[in-house]
């Protein structure tokens, strides 16, 4: 899927740390798959900062490996349970949601006025979502973890974070050494505790080089015990 993120920058590397807290669907860095949806928040965004506004295009890889990977969860349409978890995310007293990528329609500025009458007793609950039946169709996909960002890329092919450039040559060398295909080489790292420890962004070990990561991962024996180290 072609999605786009609007900035008053172009995006070279997703830094998750830098992202705002209580959005729709929580911290995370958003695309959405449509253009005019990016450009409008590319004009409000440039405006703001007195420069023009960026549009950053990449590929977002909605495929079986990304629910295998990432815990997903999709909301279809505007309902009851997409209100419920927007004004969850968007109270700053809750617990963030354990997601790593949520899709689905966007609270813009008309939903957002009607979601503060909702929360002050101005309008029900269910005359709300009988409104939200007649909205336009609107789109976001929200990454919101480390991991969440692999099945991300940038349409200019550089890595969009240390992260996944680290990833993506350690399964490179893996399929090497081991002679075996990506599916493979994908269980074999994505189900290590060296992976585990690698997407937990409190550690240090995303800050050193991939081959020093490659080399604990020969080291750990959880899953796959023969795994060699070659430099």
């Amino acid at each position: 899927m072609l999605v786009y993120h609007g900035s008053y920058v172009k995006i070279d590397k997703i830094d998750l740390t830098k992202c705002s807290p209580n959005k729709d669907f929580g911290r995370g860095f958003y695309v959405t798959k449509f253009i005019d949806h990016a450009e409008s928040w590319a004009k409000v965004k440039g405006k703001r900062n007195k420069t023009n506004g960026v549009i950053t295009e990449f590929l977002y890889y909605d495929s079986p490996f990304t629910e295998h990977l990432c815990k997903v969860k999709h909301f279809n349409a505007y309902s009851e349970e997409w209100l419920d978890f927007v004004v969850l995310n968007r109270d700053p007293m809750s617990n963030m949601h354990d997601y790593d990528i949520i899709e689905g329609p966007i609270a813009n500025d008309k939903i957002q006025s009607r979601i503060f009458d909702f929360l002050n007793g101005r309008v029900n609950k269910k005359d709300f979502l009988s409104e939200l039946v007649y909205h336009e169709d609107t789109h976001q996909i929200c990454f919101c973890t480390l991991k969440s960002l692999l099945t991300l890329k940038s349409r200019d092919h550089s890595p969009t974070s240390d992260f996944a450039y680290i990833c993506e040559e350690i399964l490179k060398k893996l399929m090497l050494d081991q002679n075996i295909d990506e599916l493979m080489a994908m269980d074999i790292f994505y189900e290590s505790d060296t992976f585990k420890q690698l997407a937990i962004t409190n550690t240090d070990l995303h800050q050193y080089s991939w081959q020093e990561i490659y080399k604990q991962l020969s080291n750990d024996r959880t899953l796959h015990p023969t795994i060699p180290y070659t430099p």
